[in-house]
């Protein structure tokens, strides 16, 4: 065991040197086979025949243990990847010549944790018949495929399982605890050499920083918009406690006071509510309506846009008129009554589908009531079949088990014969063993004096590079920054004169920004006064607006008033009709459903109380609605007029 486990980390230890992208099979066996000059004949043998096999089907090996890793090796670590290979390669090309027996002490010689899991997903035989055939016939045909390597793999199943069995043995058992005592760091001293005295930097020159700008006061001081809005609410507010006290002095003029302590009180209130700002006489006072809002330009321009399409849309109304067109008053009214109409029938509707849900609720309890009535009779139907079925289910059991006595009989008289046979096959193998590892030998030595010719000559030529190297080299040239080089390529010139150009590009590019930032600070003054312009026009449509709304919103209070209930309608009554028919028939089965008792004191039903509740919250919130649309209705049909005229 221990020959075989030196040898299998000897072989990984190659694996993972070897690189596809860069190394080729051939030379790095070569390279590993000089490596393996200190060992024995036979080591040197195994270890190169089983590195060239996973070399040569690297492929096979790699669909099984990347599955492997993705399905039930996740939490084994990535280092064990060619060990997982390896272990493939040979219980797949190598397990007739090793014999089973040395196979086993290859795999107990390894982690058991790390086989079993290996090993019970390689042999299960799921997956060897179905995903990993399929993928090793894209490979090679399958034909070859199943004959020489899942055929034998399914033959040793027994054995292979009779050896994870005894690897779950194993790992049951508990590890013994080590009786030596573990070892006591002992620290050491660091071997520290001592630094060198820095030397004294040469101080570098304090940089001036040049003078800032100052603070300007605005920062500091509230803006003028509040200052005035501060200002009219102070004088309002003034206002308002002089009207008070004039009320309240005609209140009390039933007293009757005397005429001197009368102005001696109302001069009391008035310095006692009149604000600081009054003392100076002549500080002028401004409406909180007159204070300017400050727009942004996309602000501006948008509501300067929707504007003037409203101008245009009713010059064109106007032009119309002028042409000869008719006004749309009249249409406006039949309009209007045309949406009454609509909306009673959309009330009307609305009430049907409402009782039709009712009358759906009354039937479906009608038909729940008869399932009832229903699946009693059938569940009587269902235990005289399950009684039945029970008696056949226990005749079947007996029959199964006479069959599978008798199975049991054959197979082992068939695994008698098998072992005779395997013996007289592991016989033969040995033999073939034998003359391979001679060959091998005989290989090996070839490939050696190869090797160590072709190191001689790599020798020789390391020597001559380096006699080469040490040939003495001219370094340095002289630069003349005048000279024009002389490639022969188009326009070539000095480092002078390409400095010169560069220069001169240099001051055209800044003319033209000059240029171009002259011409941006013109199109910021044609801008800004475009937006003054129509800022100026917002403002005077807004006042048009607000008039213009003022006086809609006193007609539309005028206009408004509580609009009718919507009117009964045939289909709503028949509905209603049917519902209480309905609902007689379902008492009068859920009566005889129900089992007679003794008479007792009727209860109250509390789910009828809140069902009749819900129904009449609905009908209100149907009302409160058409209540609502009435009044948009009527205000959009009287600001159309309005615009009309």
């Amino acid at each position: 065991m221990a020959y075989y486990g030196k040898c299998i980390e000897t072989v990984i230890e190659q694996l993972n040197k070897f690189k596809p992208e860069k190394d080729s099979p051939e030379q790095f066996l070569e390279a590993a086979s000089a490596a393996l000059q200190t060992l024995s004949l036979q080591k040197q043998a195994f270890i190169l025949e089983v590195l060239s096999g996973c070399l040569e089907y690297r492929k096979l090996l790699a669909v099984v243990v990347d599955a492997f890793y993705v399905r039930a090796g996740g939490l084994c670590p990535r280092a064990d990847y060619s060990l997982f290979e390896v272990i493939c390669y040979l219980a797949t090309f190598q397990l007739q010549e090793l014999g089973f027996q040395l196979f086993g002490d290859i795999v107990r010689a390894q982690p058991v944790d790390k086989m079993h899991k290996f090993l019970g997903f390689f042999f299960n035989p799921l997956n060897l018949c179905s995903w990993i055939k399929d993928e090793w016939s894209l490979i090679y045909e399958t034909a070859h495929v199943r004959e020489n390597w899942i055929d034998p793999l399914m033959r040793w199943q027994p054995e292979v399982q009779e050896l994870i069995h005894q690897l779950e043995e194993v790992m049951a058992i508990p590890p013994p605890l080590s009786k030596t005592k573990a070892k006591v760091t002992e620290p050491k001293e660091f071997n520290l050499t001592v630094p060198r005295p820095r030397a004294i930097p040469v101080p570098e020159p304090v940089p001036v920083m040049a003078k800032s700008k100052p603070i300007p006061r605005s920062t500091y001081q509230p803006p003028k918009e509040r200052q005035l809005l501060e200002m009219t609410k102070r004088f309002n507010r003034w206002k308002a406690e002089e009207l008070l006290l004039k009320a309240n002095i005609e209140e009390m003029r039933c007293a009757v006071p005397r005429p001197c302590l009368l102005q001696a009180s109302k001069k009391k209130l008035q310095l006692q509510f009149m604000p600081r700002i009054l003392k100076t006489p002549k500080l002028t006072f401004y409406k909180p309506n007159e204070v300017p809002v400050k727009l942004n330009t996309a602000a501006i321009l948008r509501e300067g846009s929707l504007y003037q399409r409203q101008v245009e849309k009713e010059l064109q109304r106007v032009d119309k008129l002028v042409d000869g067109a008719r006004d749309f008053s009249e249409f406006l009214q039949w309009q209007k009554e045309m949406q009454a109409k609509d909306r009673e029938e959309e009330l009307a509707t609305s009430a049907c589908r409402r009782l039709r849900g009712k009358l759906s609720r009354e039937e479906a309890i009608l038909a729940r009531q008869r399932l009832t009535q229903e699946n009693k009779q059938k569940a009587g139907q269902k235990r005289e079949e399950m009684a039945e079925l029970k008696q056949q289910c226990a005749e079947r059991r007996l029959q199964e088990e006479r069959s599978m006595k008798e199975l049991v009989e054959q197979v082992t008289e068939v695994q008698k014969n098998v072992k005779l046979a395997q013996m007289k096959l592991l016989k033969g193998r040995r033999q073939i063993v034998q003359e391979v590892i001679k060959e091998s030998r005989e290989l090996l030595q070839r490939t050696i004096q190869a090797g160590k010719e072709e190191q001689k000559a790599r020798c020789e030529l390391v020597s001559q590079l380096r006699a080469l190297e040490t040939q003495p080299v001219r370094k340095g040239k002289l630069v003349d920054l005048t000279q024009i080089p002389g490639y022969g390529l188009e326009g070539e010139m000095s480092v002078v004169e390409l400095r010169e150009r560069l220069a001169l590009l240099k001051e055209t590019q800044r003319r033209e920004e000059e240029e171009k930032r002259d011409q941006i600070i013109q199109g910021k003054r044609a801008r800004s006064q475009e937006l003054q312009n129509t800022a100026e026009q917002i403002s005077l449509c807004r006042a048009a607006m607000g008039r213009s709304a003022a006086l809609r919103w006193e007609e539309k209070k005028a206009r408004c008033a509580a609009p009718g209930t919507p009117s009964r309608d045939e289909r709503v009554l028949e509905l209603q009709r049917k519902i209480e028919e309905k609902v007689a028939e379902r008492r009068r089965t859920q009566a005889a459903l129900k089992p007679v008792s003794a008479p007792g004191p009727a209860r109250p039903k509390p789910w009828a109380h809140l069902e009749e509740q819900h129904w009449q919250e609905l009908q209100r919130s149907r009302e409160r609605r058409l209540r609502a649309l009435l009044l948009s209705s009527s205000a959009g049909g009287h600001g159309r007029r309005l615009e009309a005229a």
